[in-house]
């Protein structure tokens, strides 16, 4: 599906929406409001206004003791920013229960009062607009909206959604749908990129959290942003801050190149947040977002314009993805296992590499050479070292791989012995049962090395070796770096062992997958420094 786009704009401004001379896109960012107080309200719109919004939606069907005229006016009056009004009914997803003339009286009275923008749903949206022409003030624009959430449906059906939306007398089209899968967004892209008119199209839902940021280089008319974390209006509603800070949502454009991370769960990932504050620190046009995707060869002939170039790859998908690609690089196709793909713009081809390896083996090295008191020679600190795997997944596969090629004795153990024995034959190691691993202690100072995700936020409490199993191990690494001192890092360092956290391998994985996506030096001293506040 090829994304193309072309700008245009319509805004109904108020002489208080803030100049646009320093971004790339005109798309706006709206903070609903949703005070059950005028008071709470007005403190809200200030801080939506200091947090950089360009407008604010006032959620009515959330106040209690609303008195319309007296309420809207004071609202308007205060505002630092334009006003979209909106009155929510039950039906569509809102709170207000009550009389529908009455609903429907109150925005009419918004409309003449001086808001900048009204939101009227597309069910009643006819009558409406009817029953305000010729009285309608200029400056004010009706957004007629349509939610489903159920579902997001076809192309087709949402090209008659919009027209029937445009037939009812929108000055803007609003849609919203519910995400079953990230490839739905790509239909609402679709949509959006084509359109002759302003459009707001999003979908709701962790797996539609791509359509609220993205919408700026595809030309959509605004979006959501929350002032804070889980007050929402509609569910999988970032936070403005996250727009501005986190994705630099200013300085996107039509051109901007689209990374990810793919992952099931994904949403702990802190890929985001180191690789965007590279790109803005030397100005490389990218953004990098969470995808949270469940069938990763569905997503990949889904989202095959160039528009998406490289990708990280995590639990689950790793060893999928392998299948996915055009080409692997003979390291990963070894590991049977890839973290980075790259989407050559030439051809729109996919490349497949295994940085995973490089980062977990040398931070491993240099934990060794610590506790050890040396310094590099010539062969490694692992050479010789009996090396213990949890996990035969992607990551297991990377590790066992990597400390097999220094010269180290792998053992694999897996809640599967099967799995455990399967790659410990293609590495040419032993295999043991997780449960067996408690009881296996052929000689101290191994080196232990988890895979999984046991441990990960939120299941902090969990670990996949007893405490007393530890005291055999020199060396314990987790790749899970969310919490970064997990509990089996914990107990292992209670018990002796000289700890490396996943965000060691994290880091040094990203050095390679940065360089692949930009083709510039990694800036290494920025990582470390980003990754610190973690």
């Amino acid at each position: 599906m090829c994304f193309r786009f072309f700008f245009f704009f319509q805004v109904a401004s108020g002489s208080k929406l803030v100049s646009g001379s320093m971004r790339k896109n005109p798309t706006l960012i709206c903070v609903p409001i949703m005070g059950e107080s005028v008071d709470k309200m007005v403190v809200d719109m200030g801080k939506a206004n200091a947090s950089g919004a360009d407008l604010v939606e006032i959620r009515l069907d959330g106040l209690k003791n609303f008195n319309p005229r007296e309420n809207i006016k004071t609202l308007i009056k205060e505002s630092p920013v334009p006003t979209l009004f909106t009155y929510r009914p039950i039906w569509e997803g809102g709170q207000y229960d009550g009389d529908e003339n009455k609903r429907v009286d109150v925005l009419r009275l918004a409309m003449e009062l001086g808001a900048d923008y009204i939101d009227v749903e597309l069910q009643v949206a006819r009558e409406f607009n009817d029953s305000v022409r010729g009285k309608k003030p200029e400056k004010c624009k009706v957004i007629v909206s349509s939610h489903n959430y159920q579902y997001t449906p076809s192309v087709e059906d949402l090209s008659n959604l919009v027209a029937r939306i445009q037939a009812s007398g929108a000055d803007i089209v609003k849609f919203a749908t519910t995400a079953l899968d990230i490839t739905d967004v790509a239909r609402v892209f679709q949509i959006t990129v084509h359109s002759q008119v302003p459009i707001i199209g999003l979908v709701m839902g962790e797996r539609g959290l791509i359509s609220r940021i993205l919408c700026a280089k595809f030309g959509g008319f605004l979006t959501f942003g929350t002032l804070e974390n889980g007050i929402v209006s509609a569910p999988g509603q970032p936070t403005i801050k996250d727009l501005l800070d986190l994705y630099n949502f200013r300085q996107m454009g039509p051109d901007t190149k689209v990374f990810g991370i793919i992952g099931k769960p994904v949403g702990h990932s802190k890929s985001p947040i180191l690789y965007n504050e590279a790109f803005k620190s030397v100005g490389f046009n990218g953004v990098f977002v969470h995808l949270l995707v469940d069938d990763i060869a569905k997503f990949f002939q889904t989202y095959s314009s160039n528009d998406f170039a490289g990708f990280s790859c995590t639990i689950p998908h790793k060893e999928a993805a392998v299948k996915c690609c055009d080409e692997v690089d003979t390291v990963a196709k070894s590991i049977g296992a890839v973290n980075c793909i790259i989407r050559r713009q030439s051809d729109g081809k996919l490349f497949g590499y295994n940085t995973d390896y490089v980062g977990a083996i040398s931070a491993i090295e240099d934990g060794l050479r610590g506790r050890l008191n040396v310094s590099g020679g010539v062969s490694s600190a692992l050479a010789g070292k009996l090396f213990v795997v949890i996990g035969a997944g992607g990551a297991g596969k990377a590790l066992a791989y990597g400390a097999k090629a220094k010269g180290a004795r792998v053992v694999i153990a897996n809640r599967t012995y099967d799995r455990a024995r399967e790659l410990a034959e293609t590495v040419g190691g032993h295999a043991l049962s997780l449960a067996d691993l408690e009881n296996f202690n052929p000689e101290d100072g191994m080196i232990l090395a988890n895979t999984t995700s046991i441990g990960m936020q939120p299941k902090v409490d969990e670990t996949p070796i007893p405490k007393h199993a530890l005291g055999h191990y020199a060396l314990v690494f987790d790749a899970v770096y969310t919490p970064k001192i997990t509990r089996l890092l914990r107990e292992a360092e209670e018990s002796g062992a000289t700890i490396v956290s996943g965000l060691e391998m994290f880091i040094g994985q990203a050095y390679e997958q940065y360089e692949r996506f930009t083709g510039l030096p990694a800036p290494k001293e920025l990582f470390q420094k980003i990754m610190a506040k973690y």
